[in-house]
């Protein structure tokens, strides 16, 4: 069955107007929505604690900032944008006690929704508009009169006019210049939850350490071995989202392509590890995990993010990467910054 697409034809601002839209956060995500919907015409406020460092970034955009509490309160529309394992405490303790009557929840992602950890009551429309890209990215072509396409999903529709009102969000993000394709809180969460796990940052990521390893091991320079399994993958990902594997594939040598049909590192083995994880999101083993977790003060995730900081293949990282003329350390304002070889994420509340 063909998916359903919707373009900036397909909805009407109007369906914004008089309603007043609460942005919970203003990190990647949130920074991009509020400022897209304003431009936009929307009436938007955003919520914030009130020692967040965001708070001055947001004001100096020109934004109204209240708190978190205050913000529900006056909207008619909130858009949580917070870290999954944050937001069933910000809902429970300001969003909820303080929501409106029949005022609607937004999320950029399912996950809260899916698992029940939030569960609003029957009489709130509960809507999604999730991107296709980090907020920087939103914003950057928003501004350039483009857009980045988004997924979108209505789970509760009380009143009957939670489409109208999605893609008209949509419409203001500037996501409709791109397209927005329908889609299901459960289909958005186990599809985005197993794409990081399995093919993104748990099988790409994985990859390059891997591959990097194996030659070096071997005994073949660092540097070489550096720009054969991580560098030339920018390159073949450009290809591919340009043309298709097709493209990709055509735009190599027959012998990296024969190379490529004849592989067997992923192979069927690969398949049946990617259907055992596909079942640990459905059944919402990897989500109790992650939030258990999260919940004792994160051990697991802070002693793997420290262990997967210090790979060998980033020994000659830093300094090849510094040899790229078109490279450029990125200015936006809510770029991760890379300390000793971590990431460190700033969750604005």
């Amino acid at each position: 069955m063909a998916a359903q697409i919707w373009y900036e034809k397909d909805a009407d601002l109007n369906n914004l107007k008089g309603k007043k839209i609460a942005i919970i956060g203003y990190g990647s995500q949130g920074h991009a929505h509020a400022l897209n919907l304003r431009d936009s015409g929307a009436d938007v406020v955003v919520g914030l604690r009130p020692t967040s460092k965001s708070v001055q970034y947001a004001k100096e955009q020109g934004l109204e900032v209240k708190s978190v509490a205050d913000a529900v309160k006056e909207a008619d529309s909130v858009m949580i944008l917070l870290p999954d394992q944050t937001q069933r405490f910000v809902w429970k303790d300001e969003i909820e006690p303080n929501l409106k009557p029949n005022a609607s929840v937004g999320f950029a992602h399912g996950f809260n929704i899916h698992y029940g950890y939030i569960k609003p009551s029957a009489d709130h429309m509960i809507y999604m508009v999730a991107p296709k890209g980090p907020g920087h990215i939103v914003r950057r072509e928003y501004e350039a009169g483009r857009g980045v396409p988004i997924v979108a999903a209505v789970e509760q529709d009380p009143q009957g006019d939670g489409w109208a009102f999605t893609l008209a969000y949509a419409k203001a993000l500037g996501a409709l210049r791109a397209g927005a394709i329908k889609t299901s809180f459960k289909e958005e969460t186990e599809t985005d939850l197993f794409g990081e796990q399995d093919v993104l940052m748990g099988g790409i990521n994985h990859l390059f350490e891997m591959g990097f390893e194996v030659l070096t091991d071997a005994g073949y320079q660092p540097e070489i071995a550096y720009f054969e399994v991580f560098h030339e993958v920018k390159m073949l990902v450009d290809l591919a989202i340009e043309g298709g594997l097709n493209k990709a594939r055509w735009s190599c040598s027959d012998t990296a392509q024969y190379g490529d049909y004849t592989s067997t590192v992923v192979d069927e083995h690969t398949r049946k590890n990617m259907e055992y994880q596909l079942k640990r999101i459905q059944n919402g083993d990897f989500a109790r995990e992650f939030i258990a977790d999260q919940d004792a003060g994160a051990p697991k995730f802070k002693k793997l993010q420290e262990e997967y900081s210090n790979l060998r293949i980033e020994t000659v990282g830093p300094k090849l990467r510094a040899m790229f003329s078109w490279t450029k350390q990125s200015d936006d304002a809510d770029e991760t910054d890379s300390f000793n070889g971590k990431i460190a994420r700033t969750q604005v509340q």
